[in-house]
């Protein structure tokens, strides 16, 4: 990521928090499933990647520019303008 130019070093993988899933329009999920709580009215979309746990960075780079790829098409399809 941060070839990417987005700092991730101090970050950690967070448990799901239920009261910021009840108010999310959508909720991106990477391979829960059933695990995962559900709200109705909440869009849920899962994306099916490879883990990246224990790959050489040049086997995560393609999982990282999916996940960009994918952000990208949803944040045009939501309509949201990141322009600023």
């Amino acid at each position: 990521m941060a070839e990417a130019g987005i700092d991730i070093g101090g970050e950690l993988p967070q448990p799901w928090a239920e009261e910021n899933i009840k108010h999310a329009d959508v909720v991106v999920t990477m391979g829960c499933g059933d695990e995962c709580p559900f709200f109705p009215g909440t869009r849920y979309l899962d994306w099916e990647l490879d883990d990246p746990a224990g790959l050489a960075v040049e086997e995560v780079r393609p999982i990282r520019d999916v996940i960009e790829q994918r952000v990208r098409v949803l944040i045009a399809d939501l309509g949201v303008d990141i322009s600023a």
